[in-house]
């Protein structure tokens, strides 16, 4: 005891049963923190699947609802797509009829037992639901002898498909470009069909409700039927146009080279003048039977135009006449084809006749204008096969560029 005053006595907690009491609060926190995050994941994971769940049933009812107003907008008979699958085989390679662009297309007959082809529209195709709808929308509009006869469409989901009716011999090119098949077509039968294309283009430029400029007109898009008459298809390209309009320009240039005029390949401008150029091509390749992208040329790299050109000039335009005509046809007449084709395949629009006046020279003994130099292209010895209308855009370093030829 002090003197001075009173002692004061502390009692202090021992250091191990301090550090015990932080390490259960640590424990407890810890214990906490984990519970929360664990309920936290739980509950992050199951709003995901929630979610997911929802787009998937969103994306389905509003793919119902743009198949619906499809349905209601083409104003054609839907094929069930099992009726379809059925009538092909589920698309059997052996019913497979060749493929372009859109897709495969698949011969198929129904269950009454109609024939028809198939167009299916594959998913890496450089065409998509635009030019599907264009085709269905134009093809429902469109009657005319010489133009394939769309039968209806079939929308499923991602699979789009085109229901045509069937045509028992193929398509132009199977014939023109086969040496052996080429034979099958006679004088006679290349005049009916150069004719029936060219009232096929008339209607689609003039007659129809609608002005209609195709923009990838070629042989593999000339299909033909048991008699061989000849029907324009392939219209997902195809541009309306209203009133008097005939012309437009895009920026996205897509068709098949060797068929394309000057001024679409390379400005994107087209009318119905580019119609008429590739017309003149198919006249000539229809004559030759060979392909406009071939080289016919050695020294100068010409293609079908520029050697049409050069033997018109040089007054030997009969030679460009496939060798298996033989004596089927009239010298005159003939060469008054390739006058018009020449013609149809001159540089400047402006100086190519329209689909009116063709079918009027074709028809008749009227004079024929003198042909101007042609727009063609220079074809490499590397640059042959034709090149598909898949291709959406011309890329600048294609192996092509545009040239006069000076006759002698």
């Amino acid at each position: 005891m002090s003197v001075y005053g009173q002692d004061l006595f502390i009692r202090m907690v021992a250091p191990d049963v301090q550090e015990e009491s932080i390490k259960r609060h640590r424990k407890i926190v810890a214990a906490v923190t984990t519970t929360v995050l664990l309920i936290l994941m739980v509950f992050v994971v199951f709003f995901c699947i929630y979610m997911r769940r929802r787009k998937f049933k969103e994306t389905a009812l509003s793919r119902e609802k743009e198949d619906e107003a499809a349905h209601e907008a083409m104003e054609l008979p839907f094929f069930n797509f099992a009726t379809i699958a059925n009538a092909t085989n589920d698309f059997s390679i052996d019913k497979k009829l060749g493929e372009g662009g859109f897709g495969p297309v698949y011969m198929g007959t129904l269950e009454d037992g109609q024939e028809i082809a198939v167009k299916k529209l594959a998913h890496s195709s450089g065409q998509g639901m635009k030019e599907f709808k264009n085709e269905v929308i134009l093809c429902s509009k469109l009657q005319h002898r010489n133009l394939v006869k769309l039968l209806g469409c079939c929308i499923q989901g991602h699979d789009k498909m085109l229901i045509y009716e069937y045509m028992l011999n193929k398509s132009l090119d199977y014939f023109l470009f086969d040496s052996y098949q080429s034979k099958c077509l006679d004088w006679t039968k290349r005049r009916n069909i150069i004719f029936g294309i060219a009232r096929g283009l008339l209607y689609l430029h003039q007659d129809s409700r609608m002005r209609i400029i195709h923009r990838d007109l070629k042989a593999s898009n000339i299909l033909l039927d048991s008699q061989l008459l000849p029907k324009i298809s392939d219209f997902g390209l195809a541009k309306i146009f209203g009133g008097d309009q005939i012309e437009g320009n895009t920026n996205r240039v897509a068709g098949t080279y060797g068929y394309m005029a000057p001024e679409y390949a390379s400005d994107g401008a087209f009318s119905i003048k580019s119609d008429v150029f590739s017309y003149g091509i198919l006249l000539l390749e229809i004559i030759s039977s060979k392909r406009n992208r071939g080289v016919y040329h050695t020294n100068v790299s010409l293609n079908l135009i520029g050697h049409a050109w050069k033997l018109w000039k040089e007054g030997s335009a009969m030679e460009l006449v496939d060798a298996c005509l033989e004596d089927s046809f009239v010298v005159s007449e003939v060469l008054r084809y390739i006058h018009i084709g020449l013609l149809c395949v001159q540089q400047n629009p402006d100086d190519r006749p329209d689909m009116a006046s063709v079918v009027v020279m074709l028809s008749s003994e009227c004079a024929l204008p003198r042909p101007k130099e042609p727009g063609f292209l220079m074809e490499r010895a590397s640059v042959i096969a034709e090149s598909s209308s898949s291709k959406p855009t011309l890329s600048s370093t294609n192996e092509m560029s545009f040239t006069h030829l000076a006759g002698r």
